[in-house]
């Protein structure tokens, strides 16, 4: 199971020069009336002007550049949805917490095929499986050395170096500027669409189109430009992903009770 740069590879698609959005503008209008004398002079009253256009002026292209500067600067981020499994194909399930010093907590299920608990701090990562997830990835191997896998390990809680090669594609997850970056500068046009909400949070909508690939964006219209949501309708690269708890600490804290040694055990 290999980590996916999907969001970044859709941010990046979309930078390129998009469709630039027409500033928007307040109207007034007045009247008067004058009495019979000629004297006195009323005005009607004024209009109520329209709303502020979240970045006028920009296009489509420049909006997600700023939402990716934005994104990937920020010092932490909570990121959930599904992403392709480039390895084994199907989908992968994440809801991970992560920051820009590698502290990482959360989950991650392939599948049908079980799921993942997972915890970085400092340079040891914490990883438990369960049952399900241990099965399907042993498929193949001797039924005896699964099942005695099965019990070692389904449900516990087991520790390994950062660099060590048993840990390095888990620590790959925590890594927030390898998750979000390292894309090409993709071709496709970005236009500007309608303005919406995200979970509460006021946004504007971007959509793109490389090819047969579809992206839609939602970037916050308030505060920090930052990424809400990311949907691919890529035929490669199907998927929905959302960005939550920008600047939140991340939990990630050494498990309770007993911690197996992988790196002990070799």
């Amino acid at each position: 199971m290999r980590r996916t740069a999907l969001a970044a590879l859709a941010l990046a698609a979309v930078t390129a020069t998009g469709l630039t959005g027409c500033a928007g503008g307040d109207e007034t209008s007045t009247g008067s009336s004058s009495d019979q004398a000629g004297q006195s002079t009323t005005k009607e009253p004024k209009s109520s002007p329209k709303p502020k256009e979240p970045f006028a002026g920009l296009t489509g292209g420049e909006i997600a550049e700023k939402a990716f500067a934005a994104t990937t600067a920020a010092p932490s981020l909570r990121m959930t949805g599904t992403v392709p499994d480039e390895a084994g194909g199907g989908s992968v399930r994440v809801d991970m917490a992560l920051d820009e010093r590698g502290e990482c907590a959360g989950t991650m299920g392939i599948d049908g095929q079980g799921e993942t608990e997972l915890i970085k701090t400092g340079d040891t990562v914490y990883a438990r499986y369960d049952e399900k997830f241990l099965r399907a990835q042993s498929e193949g191997e001797p039924e005896a050395e699964v099942d005695a896998a099965v019990a070692l390990l389904a449900g516990k809680w087991m520790k390994m170096s950062a660099t060590g090669p048993d840990a390095e594609d888990l620590a790959g997850f925590c890594d927030l500027g390898e998750v979000l970056g390292g894309a090409e500068k993709g071709d496709a046009d970005a236009a500007r669409g309608a303005t919406t909400t995200i979970d509460g949070t006021p946004a504007i909508t971007l959509t793109a189109q490389d090819g047969e690939d579809r992206f839609t964006l939602y970037v916050a219209t308030e505060g920090e430009p930052y990424l809400l949501r990311l949907d691919s309708a890529s035929a490669t690269d199907p998927g929905t992903l959302s960005f939550t708890d920008y600047g939140t600490p991340v939990a990630a804290k050494k498990p309770t009770g007993e911690v197996l040694d992988v790196d002990a055990l070799g």
